[in-house]
């Protein structure tokens, strides 16, 4: 199957330019990042081997830690331990009716920040720090900056909670090229054999 690159009339890299894109599946749970070498999807792996990045954010005061790291603090610090940031993005106080630890903050039609022990967070904030790992992650596997990026959502995702996680790649560092619906991503992947 053939990619075509296609950019607006004098837009277009030059042919020995290699501009790097990535796909991210910035998950509930756990996220990751791959890219397409030499006409193959690859997972990026970070400096110890694993694929997946777990979706954990933990805050202190002077320090955040990420993925597996943050992971022991789900028990022992759960305030300042984000999980599941996704199902925050996008939605205002009013409408987060699930139960969970945290103490958030703001008006009831807005995005809720919630209340850390490194200050106020937004699911938009979190999520760029989670993306901004990846980034790195691609960043020093493939040994050259990245161009791009692909971000999947669920198609369940609204207009508010599509344009939230475009924020959280552009606060990120990354160029924002298109969020596509998880079952899109999927069929994509199938139709690339």
């Amino acid at each position: 199957m053939a990619l075509l690159q296609i950019a607006e009339p004098g837009q277009s890299t030059a042919p020995h330019q290699h501009r790097i894109a990535i796909g991210i599946d910035l998950g509930t749970t756990h996220s990751l990042v791959a890219t397409v070498l030499s006409g193959k999807p690859k997972v990026l792996q970070d400096d110890k081997d694993r694929v997946l990045l777990p979706s954990i954010v933990h805050y202190t005061k002077d320090l955040t830690t990420f993925g597996y790291e943050a992971k022991p603090f789900m028990l022992t610090d759960p305030k300042n331990t984000v999980v599941s940031v996704k199902r925050f993005m996008g939605r205002s106080q009013a409408d987060i009716k699930f139960q969970h630890p945290y103490t958030l903050v703001g008006a009831e039609n807005e995005m809720p920040a919630f209340e850390t022990a490194a200050g106020r967070k937004t699911p938009v904030e979190i999520s760029a720090e989670i993306l901004k790992q990846l980034k790195d992650r691609a960043e020093a596997s493939l040994n050259n900056p990245v161009n791009g990026a692909v971000i999947t959502v669920p198609a369940y995702f609204n207009d508010s909670q599509r344009q939230a996680t475009k924020n959280a790649g552009q606060i990120a560092g990354l160029e924002v090229l298109r969020i596509i619906n998880e079952p899109t991503a999927a069929a994509l992947a199938y139709g690339l054999d």
